[in-house]
């Protein structure tokens, strides 16, 4: 009969196989692996790319194997931006500096998931339970409360960054995303404010005399500017709080 671990020849008739796609289709599958590939599907495509049936492409097989690991599409977004806030370090909290902590901790949150297009869009709406999230939130309330921000006020402040965070996030990503590069996407961006620039100038004077008289500080400010104005407003605000705990 002869030895059946030797590979037989296709026959002739028969189509050959793709072996790339079968051996992927083979291998098997796991949350990692699915996570992995909806992450490269996001950072060349943007996050409505992220599909069970875009991500099943990507690894070689169909949709009904991705189900078998995750219950739905938002649960894939979950365990991505979990991975993703694994980039994120958090500083030792330090009592003397922790109204500097929590900005540096909000600019790196920042930068890591505009390291991810439009990765923010996945952490709105949700409330931290990923490993990671988890750790990060933990890590911020501890600076918090080390500099004496009663718990309250903390777990309010904690909310409010996230979101300005987020925000501030997505409104780059949309604003860029026409550019099919960062140069091409500043670009973009630098076109579409000098025409509003050009609008605001145009408007009737006695209509909107602020607008007008002020077009250049309106205009003026770049996004890390306008970023940083808002996070020292934030942290004043939350400092305000914790001075009025000691004083009283």
């Amino acid at each position: 009969m002869g030895d059946a671990s030797t590979e037989l020849p296709v026959p002739p008739w028969r189509k050959p196989r793709k072996s790339g796609r079968s051996a992927a289709a083979r291998r098997p599958l796991t949350r990692e692996l699915i996570v992995e590939a909806a992450l490269r599907v996001l950072d060349a495509e943007g996050l409505d790319a992220v599909t069970m049936r875009r991500v099943a492409q990507e690894l070689g097989t169909g949709p009904a194997s991705l189900y078998a690991h995750f219950a739905n599409k938002d649960e894939l977004l979950e365990e991505m931006l979990d991975l993703i806030a694994a980039e994120i370090t958090l500083p030792e909290p330090d009592a003397a500096r922790w109204q500097e902590q929590v900005k540096e901790v909000a600019r790196e949150i920042r930068e890591v998931w505009r390291g991810h297009r439009d990765i923010a869009r996945a952490s709105l709406g949700t409330i931290p339970t990923g490993p990671n999230q988890l750790r990060i939130a933990e890590g911020q309330l501890a600076i918090m409360r080390a500099g004496g921000v009663p718990p309250r006020i903390a777990a309010l402040a904690l909310d409010s960054l996230g979101l300005f965070i987020d925000a501030d996030v997505i409104e780059g990503a949309m604003m860029g995303e026409k550019g099919a590069t960062n140069e091409e996407a500043h670009a973009n961006v630098a076109v579409y404010l000098d025409q509003v620039r050009q609008y605001f100038t145009a408007l009737p004077a006695e209509r909107y005399p602020n607008l007008v008289a002020m077009v250049d500080e309106l205009m003026r400010a770049g996004d890390d500017e306008r970023f940083e104005f808002g996070l020292d407003l934030f942290v004043r605000g939350i400092a305000s709080h914790a001075r009025g705990i000691v004083s009283g």
